[in-house]
């Protein structure tokens, strides 16, 4: 059996697959038209933000399952993979910690003026210390909005790191669950956004919430307030968050999430200093990493042994799978 890595993966993962007899192959490159040629004869494939297309699929007429190094599948056609039986496994649960982590230090790096400060003493300017201009996270209050593993592990390290107060928006979850939880269920997404200091984003991306943060919600936000995506580029309006930080209505901002990744040297947020960027970094630690290359591993071997893997994109497709 083959399994082609269209990405490359943690070591760990790697020698996961080999160890069960399973010959790994690396992509020359993850461009789908390159992965389609190189794809023919895998039995499975790992990807990461690179996705896999109609396409590709196709022309993979003997791959058995996908792997989805992480928990977004916006680059993947799912209903073509459901449709013609492909199951799709993927990691919910491997960077939550990771995630969490590099939200709130993008919160501090805002607060703080962490790159201001930096690149003060470099350049002489000492005094940049008198600018009054720092802040503390304690006793400020967060904005959650989707109540995901990650958006509860990012409240719970606020609340417990930080003593912030912490309300929390997120439509599939109940008032009660996210009362039960220690935090305050908010009165709705435009009652959060009038009251947060920071609001930090974990949703997935559907229809319903492509463009979510536009002009009027990015102004709906408190005067001073810190906007952080960690989740997906798509839910923020590109041109109404370089308004809302250059007009001095947001502090600041934290973006990590792309809608086109890798971002083009000339995209207008490059232009911007109001606005703290990282190349999808969330979960990129040497620790997340090795998780979840474990994890997407070990499920594509399940599959491949004829075991149903613990996490399924499209559970529908496991019954009428491809042959093993």
């Amino acid at each position: 059996m083959k399994c082609l890595l269209i990405q490359p993966i943690h070591p760990s993962g790697t020698a996961l697959l080999e160890d069960a007899g399973i010959e790994v192959a690396e992509a020359s490159a993850h461009d789908m038209e390159t992965v389609a040629r190189e794809i023919v004869d895998a039995d499975a494939a790992i990807t990461r933000n690179a996705g896999l297309n109609r396409a590709a699929m196709e022309a993979a007429v003997k791959l058995k399952v996908l792997g989805n190094h992480g928990i977004g599948v916006d680059p993947v056609d799912v209903a073509y993979a459901t449709e013609i039986g492909l199951p799709i496994a993927f990691t919910p649960h491997a960077n939550v910690q990771s995630v969490a982590e590099l939200a709130i230090s993008h919160m501090l790096a805002i607060a703080k003026r962490a790159r201001e400060a930096d690149a003060a003493v470099r350049e002489g300017r000492f005094d940049y210390r008198y600018s009054r201009d720092f802040h503390e996270l304690g006793g400020k209050t967060l904005a959650v909005i989707g109540f995901g593993r990650i958006g509860r592990r990012t409240a719970e390290i606020a609340k417990a790191a930080f003593a912030m107060r912490v309300i929390v928006h997120s439509p599939s979850i109940p008032d009660t669950a996210i009362a039960s939880a220690g935090f305050e269920p908010a009165a709705g997404l435009e009652a959060a956004l009038a009251e947060a200091d920071y609001v930090s984003l974990h949703q997935v991306l559907t229809a319903q919430t492509r463009g979510l943060f536009d002009r009027r919600r990015l102004f709906a936000m408190k005067k001073g307030a810190v906007l952080i995506n960690t989740a997906r580029g798509a839910l923020v309006e590109t041109d109404a968050l370089i308004e809302a930080v250059e007009s001095g209505h947001l502090r600041g901002a934290a973006v990590d999430v792309f809608e086109k990744e890798p971002l083009p040297r000339d995209h207008p947020f490059t232009r911007v200093p109001g606005i703290l960027l990282s190349p999808h970094i969330g979960g990129a630690t040497e620790e997340a990493m090795e998780r979840t290359a474990i994890q997407v591993a070990s499920q594509v071997i399940d599959v491949l042994h004829g075991r149903r893997p613990e996490h399924l994109v499209n559970p529908e497709a496991w019954e009428r799978r491809r042959a093993a």
